[in-house]
């Protein structure tokens, strides 16, 4: 009981001096975050331009652009859910369920990361090679 107390004391000196106040102006600040969501709004906006008259539709513009973000953010996604499958894969060395569920979350995982890397290929085919 004792350890438990002192430890958080502890953490809460921690806490206390741990902290410090920044002056800063508030203007400056709030003008370099809006001149970056500003640059980050005109970028997407222009890519999303590029991908509609690449393929000559607002819709099918829109869903290329929707299918390459899906595609690049999957890849950390997977990674992280194949770790953690690989971690049930360790622990279930002895449980066997366990071990189960993590190569079920191993293909689940590789499954959907195939899928999201190849629908944007599929779909450029498709709306590029049928639709001409």
């Amino acid at each position: 009981m004792k350890k438990v107390v002192t430890i958080a004391i502890l953490l809460m000196m921690m806490v206390i001096f741990g902290c410090s106040q920044v002056y800063a102006a508030e203007n400056i600040i709030d003008q370099q975050n809006e001149s970056k969501i500003v640059q980050i709004k005109e970028s997407t906006a222009k890519t999303l331009e590029e991908y509609k008259q690449k393929y000559g539709s607002d819709a099918y513009g829109l869903t290329a652009y929707i299918l390459n973000l899906v595609r690049i953010y999957s890849i950390p996604v997977c990674f992280v859910g194949i770790a953690i499958g690989g971690i049930y894969q360790v622990i279930g060395i002895r449980k066997l369920d366990e071990r189960d569920r993590g190569f079920g979350i191993m293909i689940g995982c590789i499954t959907v990361l195939v899928i999201t890397q190849l629908l944007p290929l599929i779909f450029a085919i498709v709306v590029k090679g049928w639709r001409g």
